[in-house]
């Protein structure tokens, strides 16, 4: 547009010079050389005047440009202030919210240490009483000096702190990706080794110990359920809650309120007794479970040998797992009349087994899968979670999740051990 404006100012000064030359000839006698140098002259001036309206209206733009662009700056220089505004005021909030959850989490550790510290003075006391009568009642004097080293050993550990959390991972089939992880105690002895439960069960039994280690084992279970809902790991643990631990009067009321001030833990932790202790429950336990469940918590039913449930029961008491072994399942496999069923349910398809314990929402996990042989008649059965070595073994919570969870975690155990030291 500006060169079609030029050209046409040319023009037109082109134009109006030969005028003026053609005019000034007529009147002179060397009219063609006067003419040619007015048209030169008029053509100098007029490219003259329009170099100086050219200039002027180019410094009038610049300056309008110029003025535009001081006036972007005061806009942008005022935008630059609010944005510094509103990021200080998000830092003043980031740092009040972290000194309320942090504050928020101190109350919590001193929580759980003081629970804990109770537990540990109720269980040093009743250790020192049962081993004291042990020693000296008469199932003492019928113990082999080996039992009695052990029943030392396994007070030691529990006095000492030494009761390890174990997780082994359940997956979904068949992707076999992990949503659930079951919690085992495994305890050391003063050199560190893993002592089994197989090993320490037969002389901790008799004298009452096991409700110590359970109570122990919810308790970490509650710590390590906390840390990972920290991280945003959705992710369910199963903890064993034996029967004892259901009628203890003095444990339990302690543990409930603990579990009440952290009941939005309760979608991912699951209480698990075996199928025997279900069946035995009593008003007291019965009592327990239901508490628990208004809290929102659910629970599994392990060591399941009898498939033939009452499944109304399990709907009622808040059961929402049943844990069946992969082989005593398998084994109960048979075909009749071109049916495959299993044993215990004849007149049920095997394959609608699944499906019959979804109706009362309760979803089968099969345990013990060691082989992949396994996998394929279990897929076949529309079995939606597996546990076993095929997918897992247990590790020790110290190498598999201690290392992504927040420090209270090691401030309440090293707590415990120096308190424990001291006395």
């Amino acid at each position: 547009m500006r060169k079609l404006r030029l050209v046409l100012l040319t023009c037109a000064y082109l134009t109006a010079s030969l005028v003026a030359a053609i005019a000034i000839g007529q009147d002179q006698a060397n009219g063609v050389a006067i003419g040619l140098a007015a048209f030169v002259g008029a053509l100098g001036l007029c490219f003259a005047f329009h170099a100086l309206i050219a200039m002027a209206l180019d410094n009038a733009r610049l300056s309008l440009e110029i003025g535009a662009v001081r006036e972007a700056n005061l806009i942008l220089a005022d935008q630059l202030e609010k944005v510094d505004a509103r990021v200080n005021e998000v830092v003043e909030t980031v740092t009040r919210d972290a000194r309320q959850r942090s504050e928020e989490l101190t109350s919590e550790v001193h929580m759980l240490e003081d629970a804990v510290q109770q537990m540990s003075d109720r269980l040093e006391a009743q250790l020192s009483s049962q081993v004291s009568a042990a020693r000296g009642g008469p199932a003492a004097r019928g113990r082999s000096p080996q039992s009695h080293a052990l029943l030392d050993t396994v007070r030691d550990a529990l006095a000492d702190n030494r009761v390890d959390l174990y997780l082994q991972p359940i997956v979904s089939l068949p992707q076999r990706r992990t949503v659930f992880y079951e919690s085992f105690s495994r305890l050391r002895d003063e050199t560190g080794r893993v002592m089994m439960p197989a090993e320490y069960l037969s002389v901790a039994e008799p004298e009452g110990l096991v409700a110590a280690i359970d109570n122990l084992l919810l308790f970490r279970c509650v710590q390590i359920v906390r840390r990972l809902a920290r991280q945003d790991r959705k992710v369910g643990i199963f903890c064993n809650i034996s029967l004892n631990s259901l009628s203890d009067e003095s444990f339990f009321p302690q543990f409930l309120d603990f579990l009440s001030a952290n009941k939005d833990l309760a979608g991912a932790l699951i209480f698990e007794l075996g199928q025997a202790a279900f069946e035995q429950r009593g008003p007291t336990e019965a009592r327990h479970m239901a508490r628990l469940a208004d809290l929102g918590f659910r629970f599994s039913l392990d060591k399941v040998i009898d498939l033939d449930l009452d499944f109304q029961d399990l709907a009622r008491a808040d059961v929402k797992f049943i844990k069946v072994g992969a082989q005593m399942l398998l084994d109960q496999l048979e075909e009749t009349e071109g049916r495959l069923i299993i044993r215990s349910l004849p007149d049920l398809h095997a394959a609608d087994f699944a499906r019959l314990t979804r109706r009362y929402g309760v979803e089968t996990i099969v345990e013990k899968v060691e082989s992949e042989r396994q996998i394929v008649d279990i897929l076949d059965l529309d079995m939606a979670f597996g546990q076993g070595h095929l997918f897992g073994e247990p590790r020790a919570i110290r190498d598999a999740v201690l290392a992504e969870t927040d420090p209270p975690v090691d401030f309440v155990q090293q707590s415990i051990l120096r308190r424990a030291g001291a006395r």
